[in-house]
């Protein structure tokens, strides 16, 4: 995390669920209220998904909470959202997810230097035998973890 970065929500599911080969910093286009409830921290990602539609790129899915203090002009809590990519970006990953089996995956939201940035990620599935060697590594940590903290008390 660089300096000037406030992490708003990250999406946990995305690793266990998909092998992410690459990354890129976003930024997505909002409503006023919308950024107001972001810095207030009510933003999930878990269902989130990315898709090409013509020539832009979009988020669906993601629920940004109304804002408490928002009148009748609050904005619709899943709306899509337009990100904000140059077009040869647009056009590679398109031609990832399309040719290549991959999937657009949202990992993190956060706050850059005042501009609420999104972090994608390119992934493409696991298998369920990647995933239980995923849970088996995560658990090994804990417990080799565990042992060293007992060790250091001695």
């Amino acid at each position: 995390m660089a300096l000037g970065e406030k992490t708003i929500t990250t999406n946990r599911k995305a690793r266990y669920e998909y092998h992410i080969s690459e990354r890129l910093e976003v930024g997505m286009v909002l409503h006023g209220t919308e950024v107001k409830a972001l810095r207030a921290g009510q933003a999930n990602l878990q269902e989130a998904f990315c898709s090409v539609d013509g020539s832009d790129m979009v988020l669906r899915q993601c629920h940004i909470a109304h804002y408490d203090h928002g009148n009748l002009n609050n904005h619709d809590p899943v709306r899509p959202r337009r990100l904000l990519l140059h077009k040869r970006e647009i056009v590679k990953w398109d031609k990832a997810t399309r040719l290549k089996g991959f999937t657009i995956v949202p990992l993190r939201l956060y706050f850059k230097n005042g501009y609420a940035k999104l972090e994608i990620g390119l992934g493409k599935g696991k298998k369920i035998h990647d995933k239980r060697h995923s849970i088996a590594e995560r658990e090994s940590k804990v417990r080799l973890d565990r042992v060293n903290r007992q060790r250091s008390k001695e």
